[in-house]
Protein backbone atom coordinates (compact mmCIF):
# COMPACT_ATOMS: atom_id res chain seq x y z
CA UNK A 1 0.00 0.00 0.00
CA UNK A 2 2.80 2.81 0.88
CA UNK A 3 4.06 1.90 -2.86
CA UNK A 4 1.36 3.54 -3.90
CA UNK A 5 2.12 6.55 -1.61
CA UNK A 6 5.55 6.77 -1.80
CA UNK A 7 5.68 8.32 -5.71
CA UNK A 8 3.23 11.07 -3.75
CA UNK A 9 5.27 11.75 -1.45
CA UNK A 10 8.41 12.24 -3.25
CA UNK A 11 6.51 14.19 -5.05
CA UNK A 12 5.02 16.12 -2.03
CA UNK A 13 8.56 16.57 -0.88
CA UNK A 14 10.01 18.03 -4.16
CA UNK A 15 7.47 20.56 -4.74
CA UNK A 16 7.73 21.73 -1.39
CA UNK A 17 11.56 21.97 -1.20
CA UNK A 18 11.03 23.59 -5.27
CA UNK A 19 8.45 26.27 -3.64
CA UNK A 20 10.41 27.25 -0.75
CA UNK A 21 13.33 27.74 -3.11
CA UNK A 22 11.90 29.45 -5.77
CA UNK A 23 9.77 31.84 -3.36
CA UNK A 24 12.83 32.92 -1.63
CA UNK A 25 14.82 33.57 -5.01
CA UNK A 26 11.86 35.59 -5.94
CA UNK A 27 11.45 37.59 -2.89
CA UNK A 28 15.76 38.45 -2.62
CA UNK A 29 15.23 39.14 -6.56
CA UNK A 30 12.29 41.44 -6.20
CA UNK A 31 14.48 42.87 -2.94
CA UNK A 32 16.88 43.18 -4.72
CA UNK A 33 15.66 44.95 -7.98
CA UNK A 34 15.29 42.25 -10.48
CA UNK A 35 14.20 42.63 -13.96
CA UNK A 36 10.62 41.96 -14.20
CA UNK A 37 10.37 39.41 -16.77
CA UNK A 38 12.88 37.36 -14.74
CA UNK A 39 10.52 38.35 -11.71
CA UNK A 40 7.55 36.78 -13.80
CA UNK A 41 9.16 33.51 -14.81
CA UNK A 42 9.93 32.75 -11.54
CA UNK A 43 6.73 33.49 -9.92
CA UNK A 44 5.70 31.43 -13.04
CA UNK A 45 7.62 28.28 -12.05
CA UNK A 46 6.32 29.16 -8.21
CA UNK A 47 2.90 28.87 -9.18
CA UNK A 48 3.91 25.39 -10.90
CA UNK A 49 5.63 24.27 -8.09
CA UNK A 50 2.71 25.11 -6.02
CA UNK A 51 0.31 23.45 -7.94
CA UNK A 52 2.51 20.30 -7.82
CA UNK A 53 2.14 21.04 -4.06
CA UNK A 54 -1.36 21.02 -4.36
CA UNK A 55 -1.52 18.09 -6.82
CA UNK A 56 0.54 15.96 -4.37
CA UNK A 57 -1.66 16.20 -1.72
CA UNK A 58 -4.47 15.78 -3.39
CA UNK A 59 -3.06 12.54 -4.38
CA UNK A 60 -2.16 11.62 -1.08
CA UNK A 61 -5.52 11.94 0.34
CA UNK A 62 -6.94 10.02 -2.85
CA UNK A 63 -4.21 7.22 -2.33
CA UNK A 64 -4.73 7.23 1.91
CA UNK A 65 -9.06 6.99 1.06
CA UNK A 66 -8.42 4.47 -1.36
CA UNK A 67 -6.14 2.22 0.96
CA UNK A 68 -8.66 2.52 3.85
CA UNK A 69 -11.47 1.70 1.46
CA UNK A 70 -9.51 -1.53 0.79
CA UNK A 71 -8.68 -2.97 4.13
CA UNK A 72 -12.24 -2.59 5.20
CA UNK A 73 -13.11 -4.74 1.77
CA UNK A 74 -10.16 -6.51 3.20
CA UNK A 75 -11.61 -6.92 6.22
CA UNK A 76 -15.38 -7.72 5.27
CA UNK A 77 -14.22 -10.52 2.50
CA UNK A 78 -12.07 -12.01 5.41
CA UNK A 79 -15.15 -11.97 7.80
CA UNK A 80 -17.32 -13.43 5.14
CA UNK A 81 -14.70 -16.41 4.21
CA UNK A 82 -14.40 -16.79 7.82
CA UNK A 83 -18.54 -17.20 8.01
CA UNK A 84 -19.15 -19.24 4.92
CA UNK A 85 -15.62 -21.78 6.23
CA UNK A 86 -17.74 -22.64 9.74
CA UNK A 87 -21.08 -22.86 7.80
CA UNK A 88 -19.52 -24.79 5.30
CA UNK A 89 -17.44 -27.15 8.45
CA UNK A 90 -20.82 -27.60 10.70
CA UNK A 91 -23.26 -28.50 7.07
CA UNK A 92 -19.78 -31.04 6.13
CA UNK A 93 -19.91 -32.74 10.05
CA UNK A 94 -24.03 -33.42 9.70
CA UNK A 95 -23.12 -34.73 6.36
CA UNK A 96 -20.35 -36.91 7.95
CA UNK A 97 -23.16 -37.40 10.98
CA UNK A 98 -26.31 -38.62 8.57
CA UNK A 99 -24.25 -41.09 6.36
CA UNK A 100 -22.61 -42.55 9.71
CA UNK A 101 -26.48 -42.81 10.80
CA UNK A 102 -27.16 -44.24 7.57
CA UNK A 103 -24.16 -46.82 8.13
CA UNK A 104 -25.51 -47.47 11.22
CA UNK A 105 -29.06 -48.62 10.16
CA UNK A 106 -27.55 -50.94 7.43
CA UNK A 107 -25.55 -52.54 10.39
CA UNK A 108 -22.06 -51.74 8.75
CA UNK A 109 -18.91 -53.02 11.09
CA UNK A 110 -16.56 -50.16 11.95
CA UNK A 111 -14.24 -51.38 9.40
CA UNK A 112 -16.85 -51.13 6.72
CA UNK A 113 -18.05 -47.86 8.06
CA UNK A 114 -14.64 -46.47 7.39
CA UNK A 115 -13.82 -48.52 4.30
CA UNK A 116 -17.92 -46.76 2.87
CA UNK A 117 -16.19 -42.97 3.74
CA UNK A 118 -12.88 -43.77 2.48
CA UNK A 119 -15.11 -45.05 -1.12
CA UNK A 120 -17.50 -42.10 -1.11
CA UNK A 121 -14.17 -40.02 -0.72
CA UNK A 122 -13.39 -41.41 -4.17
CA UNK A 123 -10.09 -43.55 -2.88
CA UNK A 124 -9.84 -46.47 -5.02
CA UNK A 125 -9.60 -50.31 -3.57
CA UNK A 126 -5.86 -49.91 -3.49
CA UNK A 127 -5.68 -47.08 -1.63
CA UNK A 128 -7.97 -47.50 1.16
CA UNK A 129 -6.42 -50.39 1.61
CA UNK A 130 -2.73 -48.75 1.55
CA UNK A 131 -4.35 -46.36 4.26
CA UNK A 132 -6.05 -49.23 6.54
CA UNK A 133 -2.96 -51.38 5.93
CA UNK A 134 -5.03 -54.29 4.67
CA UNK A 135 -4.81 -56.57 1.71
CA UNK A 136 -7.28 -55.22 -1.02
CA UNK A 137 -8.96 -58.51 -1.24
CA UNK A 138 -9.90 -57.53 1.71
CA UNK A 139 -11.00 -54.42 1.34
CA UNK A 140 -12.90 -55.64 -2.02
CA UNK A 141 -14.25 -58.09 0.28
CA UNK A 142 -15.81 -55.02 2.41
CA UNK A 143 -17.07 -53.17 -0.25
CA UNK A 144 -19.13 -55.88 -1.62
CA UNK A 145 -20.31 -56.22 1.71
CA UNK A 146 -21.53 -52.71 2.03
CA UNK A 147 -23.00 -53.11 -1.46
CA UNK A 148 -25.08 -56.11 -0.21
CA UNK A 149 -26.13 -54.86 2.99
CA UNK A 150 -26.99 -51.62 1.65
CA UNK A 151 -28.60 -53.23 -1.49
CA UNK A 152 -26.97 -50.72 -3.57
CA UNK A 153 -24.99 -52.69 -6.47
CA UNK A 154 -21.74 -50.13 -6.63
CA UNK A 155 -19.45 -47.18 -5.69
CA UNK A 156 -21.56 -45.32 -8.03
CA UNK A 157 -24.77 -46.27 -6.53
CA UNK A 158 -23.56 -45.23 -2.85
CA UNK A 159 -22.03 -41.96 -3.28
CA UNK A 160 -25.16 -41.10 -5.31
CA UNK A 161 -27.37 -42.39 -2.73
CA UNK A 162 -26.15 -39.51 -0.39
CA UNK A 163 -25.43 -37.25 -2.60
CA UNK A 164 -28.66 -37.15 -4.80
CA UNK A 165 -30.47 -34.72 -2.19
CA UNK A 166 -27.41 -33.14 -1.87
CA UNK A 167 -27.75 -31.27 -5.62
CA UNK A 168 -30.38 -29.53 -6.97
CA UNK A 169 -33.21 -31.62 -9.01
CA UNK A 170 -33.20 -30.80 -12.75
CA UNK A 171 -36.39 -28.98 -12.22
CA UNK A 172 -34.46 -26.42 -10.02
CA UNK A 173 -31.52 -25.99 -12.60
Amino acid sequence: MDDNVKPYKILLAFSSCLAVLIGTDLVMDARSGGSIPHLIVEGLLLAVSGGFFIFSIGQLKQAKIEIVSLQNNLNEVAREKEKWKQESQQLLQGLARKIEEQFADWKLTPAETEVGFLLIKGFSLKEISDLRNTQVKTTQQQAQSIYHKSGLANRSELSAFFLEDLLPSREDI
